[in-house]
């Protein structure tokens, strides 16, 4: 089978992953019924996990294992990535997700999710943690992506930095807009990044920290 990745961007992806701290477990959600990409998403996340020993990965089906699909929140949903934490055979679900196929400038968002998991730490400003970690209740953030945005890494991986403050009420998607299409109509989506904030909130673009900590305030008054 012909590789996904060049021998230079593997070259690339293993010196970042040398600075990885702790471990990482994939968990990818695949399905056999209408699933364009399913088959080169396994592939390719195949090729990235030996790239270091803290990466592991398992693949499960959504329909025939409804169950941890259900317990994941990604039941009915497919293809989905969750990108987990895991110490020993313990794993811990910071709430970030990533639904289709992570190409393009979205592959960026998958080593990016990959290295803020490892670290163990979101790297927000206090305030913004303060706030994340007093929410109580759900806080559900879609950021909207194209694998030819340059600007979309950016706005998933500030979700996934908030989802990581209260992993228990915040769940951080990014979702490919063409895959996921049903979803991005739904929402009305015309351009991304777009992020939506409990299916009522909406942030277009890939906004500075303290702009996205606003909106969320306001939707969730």
């Amino acid at each position: 089978m012909e590789k996904l990745l060049p021998q230079e961007i593997v070259q690339q992806i293993e010196q970042v992953f040398a600075e990885l701290k702790n471990p990482v477990h994939l968990l990818f959600f695949s399905t056999q019924e209408h699933c364009d990409y399913c088959a080169e998403i396994q592939q390719l996340l195949e090729e990235v996990t030996p790239l270091s020993s803290l990466l592991s990965l398992s693949v499960h089906d959504v329909n025939a294992e409804a169950d941890l699909a259900q317990h994941y929140k990604v039941e009915g949903k497919a293809p989905v990535l969750v990108i987990a934490a895991k110490e020993g055979d313990q794993l811990t679900d910071y709430g970030i997700r990533y639904m289709g196929i992570p190409s393009g400038h979205e592959f960026t968002t998958l080593i990016q999710g990959i290295i803020l998991v490892s670290g163990r730490d979101s790297g927000l400003a206090t305030p913004t943690r303060e706030f994340l970690k007093s929410i109580n209740q759900p806080l559900h953030l879609e950021v909207f992506v194209t694998p030819t945005c340059p600007y979309c890494p950016r706005a998933v991986v500030l979700a996934y930095q908030m989802a990581m403050e209260n992993p228990q009420m915040v769940l951080a998607e990014g979702v490919e807009a063409m895959e996921f299409n049903d979803l991005s109509s739904q929402y009305s989506i015309s351009g991304v990044p777009d992020t939506v904030i409990n299916a009522k909130g909406r942030v277009v673009g890939a906004v500075p920290e303290q702009q996205l900590l606003a909106e969320l305030q306001r939707t969730l008054q």
